[in-house]
């Protein structure tokens, strides 16, 4: 060890960790970095996480599963007010088209609001781009709303896509804000709370969707509406929580904002082991070169971890969950339920993947990332052969019907373990500030498209091969669980700036254990 690492392990007291930059010749190139004891969740930080999340991430899942229950009433909206206007009924060929065409409007709104998602949280920080993102969520539900009084469906079909940009801009700048306000021994944690939301968000709007609550002739657009509720909730609770404290630090070089903003969340006036960590990058990002989008690309230290945020989104799409979600009902129905006790069925299956869901974040950093996202595929691999069989083989043995239920239940507790919500925040543990929002951004677009594409494609899917359609999704979560196993480092306990060392190529790491004298070669570089 140099004699200026000598001199410094003598202040560094058991409960820290020094970590150390070297060239390969042994020159000490990059500042000291200490992480002290570990930090937890305090009030303050919770009611930080709550106003993002309930405001925004519950929204996206409400928005995703409300226009399911109420599409027979919609439908017959649409068709009365062609009938209002032309003298006669739509074919049922034009009336499939636009009601395809109201569904997956949503999901293209969400591309383009992931696109553009990066840019809005950069421009006006992630706490401004959230209270922003309102107006677009206010535009929606006014859309939503007035489409009956105005008897237009073309407003109807217009507010499911400004609905959808709003939820893509949000799916974006959510994840961004978790991970940057919770300390790293709660990333995990704080990260899944936006999974939490958004099938929390998901189930209330199932919940509203009964034909007994809101589907009904006469209050479906209230139904559609909705998220101005919790939109409220935001504007009166987000202004009185702090910006993201690395936002203040490194990209607004704020330093004294970023400190206020800390000991708020962590309600100590001692954060000086987190701004040193956040001084630290913010060097290291004025000394590398001006980040530009097209750098995710040619650089193999952004390439990397970018190739794995993308493969964890589609490995969330394409892992067939909303097949399932799809299939529920009917195989409820065919293990002897009446229609309603099966969609009360489906709503029970929605609660198990929200409960699950807040086992998931409670255990997250505990057990890591990688490790419950390789049992959160591996079972859904496994009871998606489950129900495949099932399913196939339903006619020759009626007990099999109850299998398909309990493969079903079996499977949305395996994606709410890791697959339903490491995908989100785990892309945001990847890159240090500087391409962070622009591979957040590219990440969402991913799986928002991942999502537009399985839900034009699967109806075709199943009306081919009927049964047989969970194929071709076990055959993805074959490769999906491969590559996590092979390709995925964890990250849990781990910082920002010693995930990102792992990648680089240029020079190594050497991280000091903080309870011994030995050490770890990591591959490093220079870029942030």
């Amino acid at each position: 060890m140099s004699r200026r690492a000598n001199s410094f392990e003598s202040d560094v007291g058991e409960d820290e960790h020094a970590s150390l930059l070297y060239r390969e010749n042994g020159d000490v190139i990059d500042s000291i970095s200490v992480t002290t004891e570990k930090k937890g969740l305090t009030s303050r930080l919770a009611f930080a996480i709550s106003s993002s999340i309930l405001g925004s991430s519950f929204i996206v899942g409400y928005n995703s599963g409300v226009i399911n229950e109420p599409s027979e009433v919609i439908q017959d909206f649409y068709n009365s007010t062609y009938y209002n206007r032309n003298g006669e009924y739509m074919s049922s060929s034009l009336l499939t088209l636009l009601w395809s065409f109201t569904v997956s409007i949503f999901a293209i709104g969400g591309m383009i609001g992931g696109l553009s998602g990066g840019y809005v949280a950069n421009r006006f920080g992630r706490r401004g781009g959230l209270l922003r993102n309102n107006l677009l969520n206010l535009i929606a539900s006014g859309l939503l709303i007035s489409s009956k009084f105005a008897k237009s469906y073309e407003m109807l079909i217009a507010g499911r896509l400004v609905a959808g940009l709003c939820c893509g801009i949000n799916t974006v700048i959510v994840p961004l804000y978790l991970s940057e306000t919770a300390p790293t021994s709660i990333r995990g944690l704080s990260g899944t709370f936006n999974q939490l939301a958004i099938c929390s968000g998901t189930l209330v709007s199932e919940i509203l969707g009964l034909g007994n609550v809101l589907a009904k002739e006469d209050t479906w657009n209230y139904l559609l509406g909705c998220t101005l509720v919790p939109m409220v909730f935001q504007l009166l609770t987000l202004p009185w929580c702090p910006e993201s404290p690395r936002y203040l630090m490194i990209n607004k070089g704020n330093e004294d904002m970023a400190e206020k903003a800390l000991i708020w969340l962590r309600k100590d006036i001692d954060v000086s082991d987190e701004l040193e960590e956040m001084t630290i990058e913010m060097e290291k990002a004025k000394r590398a070169a001006e980040f530009h989008f097209t750098d995710l690309f040619r650089h193999r230290e952004l390439l990397t971890p970018l190739i794995i945020s993308l493969v964890l989104q589609l490995s969330q799409q394409f892992s067939g969950v909303n097949a399932v979600v799809f299939y529920s009902t009917l195989i409820f129905e065919s293990a002897g339920l009446s229609q309603l006790n099966a969609q009360y069925a489906t709503l029970g299956t929605g609660a198990v993947n929200v409960c699950m869901t807040f086992v998931s974040a409670n255990i997250m950093d505990k057990l890591g990332r990688r490790t419950l996202h390789l049992i959160g595929l591996g079972g859904m691999l496994t009871f998606s052969v489950v129900l495949s069989v099932a399913l196939i083989f339903k006619d020759d043995a009626s007990w099999l019907s109850y299998i398909s239920i309990v493969a079903v239940m079996a499977y949305m507790i395996s994606f709410a373990t890791g697959p339903g919500s490491i995908p989100w925040f785990y892309v945001a543990e990847l890159f240090a500030q500087g391409p962070r929002s622009a591979a957040v951004s590219l990440s969402v677009l991913t799986n928002w498209l991942a999502n537009f594409i399985v839900g034009l494609s699967y109806p075709e899917i199943h009306a081919a091969i009927a049964e047989y359609s969970f194929f071709p999704f076990i055959g993805m979560l074959v490769f999906f669980w491969l590559f996590t196993f092979f390709k995925v480092p964890e990250t849990k306990g781990k910082t920002i700036d010693e995930i990102t060392s792992s990648f680089k190529s240029d020079y190594q790491n050497l991280i000091q254990s903080p309870d011994s004298r030995h050490y770890t070669r990591l591959p490093g570089e220079s870029y942030s």
